[in-house]
């Protein structure tokens, strides 16, 4: 359903230096970037080459956490950024582990980016991707904690 989406970072270059080196395992990899007022809007792509996710100058202070869910390929991708994160300083929001509750299958780690939102790596499992995912109560229903959206 989403195209792309953009987050308000404090530092660009900062949080540039942070998503490529935690989210290398993916594939993630600086597509372009254009001048916006004093700073740089930079798109962040997969190995698909479409840039999806941007970081933007911050307008002012951050008030609200975002989630960002990023599909990985396999459990051993979810590792990797695990072991990426923890190296590059990441809090770490919840270890890699299995995530019955949403669904059989799902395999997560959540950690906090340099402005503070909870970032995820997910792999479905068997499911095939979240089209095909039945999540516990419904559509993203029946589970309220820290790191749902």
């Amino acid at each position: 359903m989403l195209d792309h989406i953009g987050i308000q970072v404090a530092d660009v270059e900062t949080s540039l230096a942070f998503y490529l080196r935690t989210f290398a395992p993916l594939g993630m990899r600086e597509q372009m970037r254009y001048l916006q007022g004093e700073g740089f809007v930079v798109g962040l792509s997969g190995p698909d080459g479409f840039p999806n996710f941007w970081l933007v100058p911050a307008a002012g202070q951050e008030t609200r956490e975002i989630h960002l869910a990023f599909r990985a390929s396999d459990r051993q991708t979810v590792d990797a950024v695990h072991d990426a994160a923890v190296a590059a300083g990441a809090e770490v929001l919840h270890a890699p582990r299995e995530w019955p509750e949403y669904h059989p299958g799902y395999y997560g780690v959540f950690f906090r980016d340099l402005d503070g939102h909870n970032v995820e790596a997910v792999h479905h499992g068997h499911q095939n991707g979240a089209q095909s995912a039945t999540w516990a109560g419904g559509p993203l229903g029946g589970v309220e904690d820290e790191h749902r959206p």
